[in-house]
Parts: structure tokens; C-alpha cells; sequence
């Protein structure tokens, strides 16, 4: 499945790993200012703010997998299969298709203020891009420099949960998430004392020994715990490079390797790609499988105030360091 965290040092930094079986043709995306978007419940939004992110893209529409606007918001969607449940339109909200909410969001809010009073109003739908493509079961995680929400929309309504963590995975709910986390209250980055008894005299045989307890497999709610822990312990510098750096070796301990998790028969999910959102500067870096570089591209090297979408294919071999 997928992981999704924010990063702060110097810059807000936001990205994810996407887990699964088989590629749909990622590629990055540069959403300009005046690339019109028609949303199937809204109407046409001319103008709004650049977004850059990775994407399918389909007849000329980004489906953002996971996207930074301009003005330093992130967004990212992740599988939520079995809980996730879109109403059908209703009167008196904002009736968003949810393959539409990562831009419908990113396209007009400049912080987490502005996107809570939009979320107030918003009724995801079920609507489908195209008849082939039926809405994916999915919940969000949405954050700027100061603050992150998970949102997801289930049969009992719109949950909107804050996210001190700064971490979403999967299953099970945000809510549940979080509670297990006091699973692992003990652990610390420090040498553990012995309390198992003033009687045993019991010691540290290796370093890392106040993180046992932290789980290793590939379910959603273990990587949930692990990578909020690499997160919540991490330290780094503030120049871009250990920033960028950091941001990857925290995502890196819930990586996915071919044959760990067999889906059907001869079929395993891999990480497909890791993302890296430098969101103050407007700058995408990431990784794939099968090129451990990190690419970067730049939004702000695009003009931001045309009208064309502009998309580059993920490089899937070790080739440069920046695609424009």
C-alpha cells in the first residue's frame, strides 16, 4: 500500500511512497495558473494556483496522486479500501468528485486556515472520471508548514482528524491509528534502563535496544508506527540537500521490495516511486524501483501562467539529476 508524511526543517518538505503491484504511467505534472479545470459538480475554474505533483494523466487531466501548490500546501490520496464511501450529490455543499479534491483544494487554498473553512463545506463524491475508471477507495492527508489534517469520508459522514504526527498510511481509520501508537510509548532513540527487575542484571548488548518493540512487517498500521517514529526522531540539517536526504531515509524504512508482499499468485507490491516536495520552494524530487537517483523538477523553471498542462515521464534509470 502507501505511506505519506510531512518533513520540516529550513523548507516544509511533503511526499509519499505509492505500494502496489503494477505502475499506471505515473508522471509528473505542472498544473499552470490558467489550465482550465471543468469540475463535474462546480463548474470551470479558469484561474487558480499552480500545482505540481505526480499524476496519471488522462485526456489531458492530471489525476494527482499526490501534489504541493504554489503557495506551500501539500495533498496526497491513499487506498482506504473497505472504509472509504463517497455519497452521492447533496444540496447545499460543495459537491467534489473525489478524483477532482487534490486540485480543487490545492487550487485555491494558500494554508491550512483556508482549507479547513473549505472542508466545511465539501461533499466528496463517488462521480467517475470515465466509465472505465470508477472512483478509487481513498482518504487524504493535507498539510502546510504548521499543521496537517487526515480526511476521510466514510458511511457515517466526512471525518476531518487532526494530525499532529504529520503520518497517514492505510487501514485501519486515522482515529484507530493513532490510539495504537500508545502501543509504542515506551520506545526511544536513547539506550533503555532495566526495570525488568533490580534482581537480573540485565544489559544493552547492542545500540538501537530502546526501539525493540517497533514492528517491521508491511501492514499499514505497523509502517504507520514505524515511519512515525523515524519521523517524530529524525534529525537533520537545514540545507536542501541533508533536508531532501533525510526526508528520503524516513520514507526508506517502510520501503517495499519485490517478493515481501505477494498480492495474487507471482504478483508483489514494490514501492513505485518515492516523493519528496520541497512545498516551500515549489520543487518535486523523487525516486523510482529501478533508479535510486533523486530527479528533481522544478515547477517554478515552467511558465506558471500558461494555459497548457506540461508533464515529464517518471526516469526510470539512473540518468540526470534535473528533467528541465
Amino acid at each position: 500500500m502507501c505511506t505519506a508524511a510531512t518533513y520540516k526543517t529550513k523548507d516544509f518538505y511533503f511526499g509519499r511512497t505509492l505500494d502496489y503491484e503494477f505502475s499506471y504511467g505515473e508522471q509528473i505534472a505542472v498544473t499552470p495558473r490558467n489550465y482550465p479545470f471543468h469540475f463535474r459538480h462546480m463548474g470551470d475554474v479558469a484561474k487558480h494556483y499552480a500545482i505540481i505533483g505526480m499524476a496519471h494523466v488522462a485526456a489531458d487531466y492530471p489525476l494527482y496522486y499526490d501534489a504541493v501548490n504554489e503557495k506551500g500546501v501539500g495533498m496526497a490520496g491513499l487506498n482506504f479500501v473497505g472504509n472509504a464511501y463517497f455519497p452521492e450529490v447533496t444540496e447545499g455543499k460543495e459537491n467534489v468528485a473525489s478524483f477532482e479534491f487534490i486540485p480543487w483544494v490545492l487550487g485555491q487554498c494558500a494554508n491550512m486556515k483556508e482549507v479547513r473553512a473549505l472542508l466545511a463545506k465539501i461533499n466528496i463524491t463517488g462521480t467517475p472520471f470515465a466509465e472505465n475508471m470508477p472512483a478509487a477507495s481513498l482518504h487524504w492527508i493535507i498539510a502546510d508548514a504548521d499543521e496537517a489534517v487526515t480526511v476521510e469520508s466514510m458511511k457515517d459522514g466526512l471525518k476531518i482528524y487532526d494530525n499532529p504526527a504529520g503520518v497517514m498510511t492505510n487501514n485501519p481509520p486515522f482515529d484507530q491509528q493513532m490510539f495504537l501508537l500508545n502501543n509504542y510509548r515506551g520506545l526511544s532513540p536513547r539506550q533503555p534502563e532495566n526495570h525488568f527487575s533490580e534482581k537480573l542484571p540485565l544489559e544493552c548488548y547492542s545500540r538501537g535496544m530502546g526501539a525493540l518493540g517497533l514492528p517491521g512487517d508491511l501492514s499499514s498500521a505497523s509502517r504507520f508506527a514505524r515511519v512515525a517514529f523515524t519521523k517524530m526522531n529524525s534529525v537533520s540539517g537545514d540545507s536542501e540537500e541533508e533536508s531532501v536526504g533525510q526526508f528520503f531515509h524516513i520514507l526508506g524504512s517502510v520501503e517495499q521490495q519485490r517478493g515481501c508482499c505477494e498480492v495474487a499468485e507471482g504478483k508483489y507490491e514494490i514501492t513505485i516511486y518515492t516523493s519528496c516536495c520541497n512545498a516551500t520552494k515549489g520543487i518535486y524530487y523523487y525516486t523510482t524501483y529501478t533508479n535510486r537517483q533523486i530527479t528533481a523538477v522544478d515547477m517554478h523553471r515552467e511558465d506558471l501562467d500558461g494555459s497548457g498542462l506540461i508533464h515529464y515521464p517518471m526516469l526510470e534509470k539512473e540518468q540526470i539529476l534535473r528533467q528541465n
